[in-house]
């Protein structure tokens, strides 16, 4: 949910876009279309027929406006019927105490009748250590004990005492309870964090890599995850990864590149504008991340020249796949045959993509692509999605048949 009316000197005459744009430049009128116009499309994606939809969590800044994903969340809940409300997700490390995470994601669980998918990003740089102080040593540690009293106080059948290093509370008793038992699946969304392969292999999360550069650049990082899979002795299951990529579909390159170029380049030359000293504060990065020269999305924004990009270098360096629907259809492919992914994850909006040419967008890839990929790893069990929701535990379970008996 980026705010579509930076001006066009953006980069010129601020340093980021994140942490300390000027408040000036929000207009809280316009921001009232704004907010309705993206919820349309979440809602208009459900209606299409998407697995699922997604809200995020981020702080000052215009890249997102998502403060309070579980706001977003809540009245999604009201207006979809079908598609999963995937939460990607509440920054754990920000919430004191982080039971109030369990909470919001149980009555979101009950609201949308158990298809709720609880996203634990450990957040930016941006968003914990310079928006809400958080030291950045600290924060992996405080967000993985987070993260580990929330699941205990889903499953416990018995009030309990938790006595950590960073929360301590004489009573843990949430109220209500997810529909989901024991628990709605975690997705992890990550950046590139090599500890996060290993915690998320041996807690059986699905692991999320939010791409900003496509599947070219993103090769590294899933091959990483996938080595340490096997090293781990998990199975390579491919649903318990997914991957993020922006699509852009059209009758035509042609046609793409006259929709969507404008509304990529605002994307890539404003929304990304971040100051290079708010994306890696010391202590942030592991040591182990450093040595593998994995650089977090923000950070490699931050250093790439993203005023030089044009549309033709979007698309040939794979940020973005536009084109016909078959073309979108081939380069998909090949996206999760190499990543080996199982969840796609689609940018359809971005930047300031207008309402009608999203829905467009959105209707295109529902009709012409989505039932040619669909079936792509369909000898696999999905076991990182809702199947608890209220509709499925309500069907009458299937009459036996003769030696059932």
């Amino acid at each position: 949910m980026p705010w579509p009316h930076l001006p066009d000197d953006f980069r010129q005459r601020y340093r980021s876009v994140w942490v300390d744009p000027p408040p000036h430049l929000y207009d809280p009128v316009r921001g009232h279309a704004v907010y309705h116009d993206y919820l349309d499309e979440l809602e208009h994606a459900d209606q299409m027929g998407f697995d699922g939809i997604c809200v995020n969590e981020h702080h000052q800044n215009a890249y997102g406006l998502m403060p309070s994903p579980n706001l977003m969340a809540a009245a999604l809940t009201r207006r979809t019927t079908q598609a999963k409300i995937v939460v990607m997700g509440n920054s754990v490390a920000l919430y004191n105490p982080p039971t109030r995470v369990a909470e919001e994601f149980a009555m979101l669980d009950v609201l949308s009748g158990g298809r709720l998918v609880a996203g634990f990003p450990v957040g930016t740089p941006m968003d914990t250590n310079y928006c809400y102080g958080e030291p950045p040593a600290t924060l992996r540690d405080k967000y993985r004990e987070g993260v580990d009293l929330i699941l205990r106080a889903w499953e416990a059948e018995e009030p309990f005492p938790f006595n950590g290093r960073y929360t301590q509370l004489r009573y843990v008793n949430v109220w209500p309870r997810p529909v989901q038992r024991p628990r709605p699946p975690v997705w992890i969304p990550g950046g590139g964090s090599v500890e996060t392969w290993e915690w998320c292999v041996q807690h059986d999360f699905l692991y999320a890599y939010l791409s900003y550069f496509g599947y070219e650049a993103g090769k590294k990082v899933m091959d990483g995850f996938w080595e340490t899979v096997d090293r781990l002795g998990a199975d390579r299951n491919p649903y318990r990864a997914g991957f993020l990529q922006f699509v852009a579909v059209a009758d035509s390159d042609a046609q793409a590149e006259e929709l969507y170029a404008e509304h990529a380049l605002y994307f890539y030359n404003r929304c990304l504008h971040v100051y290079r000293g708010f994306t890696s504060p010391p202590g942030y990065t592991s040591v182990e991340t450093m040595k593998r020269g994995i650089r977090s999305q923000v950070s490699a924004a931050a250093v790439m020249a993203m005023s030089d990009l044009t549309w033709q270098d979007i698309v040939d360096r794979g940020y973005v796949i536009a084109g016909s629907p078959q073309t979108v259809v081939d380069r998909l492919g090949e996206v999760v045959d190499n990543l080996h992914v199982g969840h796609l994850m689609l940018l359809l909006q971005f930047g300031s993509m207008p309402k009608d040419v999203v829905l467009q967008n959105s209707e295109r890839f529902a009709t012409e692509v989505m039932p040619k990929l669909r079936d792509r790893f369909s000898e696999h069990e999905d076991r990182w999605w809702p199947t608890q929701t209220l509709e499925q535990l309500a069907r009458p379970a299937p009459a036996p048949v003769d030696g059932d008996r």
